[in-house]
């Protein structure tokens, strides 16, 4: 089936919530904003680009209860999950440039990073150490979110993927780890993927001397970055990874550096998306 398959970033929890824990419903609601936001860059007449949105964020929390606090994960693994997202934020921040000297207990350092932070990164840290490490370090979830874009992507066999965020990730994994998958373009967004420290080294299939490599079934990877995304540190791609045939280094918006809406439409995409859609 032709078409485009997108796979969100981090953050958007809120949807299956709202959704009524369905995430079903919540990927329907995402690709009609998706549509919207595409549509608005694209022009000529509304239309459906997007077949599906894999989602996936539902498959990285654990089940809450109505004050948001975890109620089916015993205190000892909620600790431990919260130690793994200090040190995914401590690794980011470092990425940043403002972690060199951190010491002592990384609940402190963890605080003193986000008060050192201006408003909007300590925001987007919330989301991003949090969900980041939830997929790196939890084998299972880990599993069930690949399992989940993949099966995405066979079912409406797209000719693009667009990957956004840490979507970026899942969808590279999933990807490698499901060889029979084709898709002509792979478009990643504010990708972290080359992020030392935090994501590169721990990736699916391991990267060798140093590198990682397009997945197989990928015809070609077009990379468009905010040169000032602190999710995508570094923005370009090409120096860690095998495989990119375009860097597209963008300027989007000083506040709104990371989102989709923001990348969608940003002019850069239009080039290497334009064949798909006419």
């Amino acid at each position: 089936m032709a078409g485009i398959v997108g796979v969100h970033g981090i953050g958007k929890y809120n949807y299956y919530l709202q959704a009524g824990r369905s995430a079903t419903g919540a990927a329907e609601v995402m690709r009609r904003k998706w549509d919207r936001y595409l549509h608005a860059a694209l022009g000529g007449e509304a239309r459906a680009y997007f077949a599906e949105i894999a989602y996936f964020s539902h498959l990285l929390h654990d089940d809450e209860d109505d004050d948001g606090r975890d109620a089916a994960v015993p205190r000892r693994a909620a600790a431990a999950m919260e130690l793994q997202a200090q040190q995914v934020l401590i690794g980011w921040a470092r990425n940043l440039g403002v972690g060199e000297h951190v010491t002592g207990v990384l609940k402190s350092a963890t605080g003193w990073l986000l008060n050192r932070l201006d408003g909007r990164s300590a925001a987007f840290a919330k989301l991003f150490a949090p969900e980041v490490a939830a997929y790196l370090t939890d084998a299972a979830k880990r599993e069930k979110s690949r399992q989940a874009v993949a099966e995405v992507i066979r079912r409406n066999r797209p000719q693009v993927v667009i990957a956004h965020s840490l979507g970026s990730v899942v969808a590279y994994e999933a990807l490698w780890a499901n060889p029979d998958l084709e898709v002509d373009l792979l478009v990643t967004l504010g990708s972290p993927l080359g992020m030392r420290n935090v994501v590169f080294e721990r990736l699916l299939p391991a990267p060798v001397n140093g590198r990682g490599e397009r997945p197989a079934g990928v015809g070609r990877w077009v990379n468009i970055a905010d040169k000032d995304d602190i999710a995508a540190i570094p923005p370009a791609l090409a120096a860690s990874f095998t495989g990119v045939d375009v860097e597209e280094l963008v300027n989007l918006d000083w506040i709104d550096f990371h989102t989709v809406e923001k990348y969608l439409g940003c002019p850069a995409l239009d080039p290497h998306l334009r064949p798909f859609v006419a």
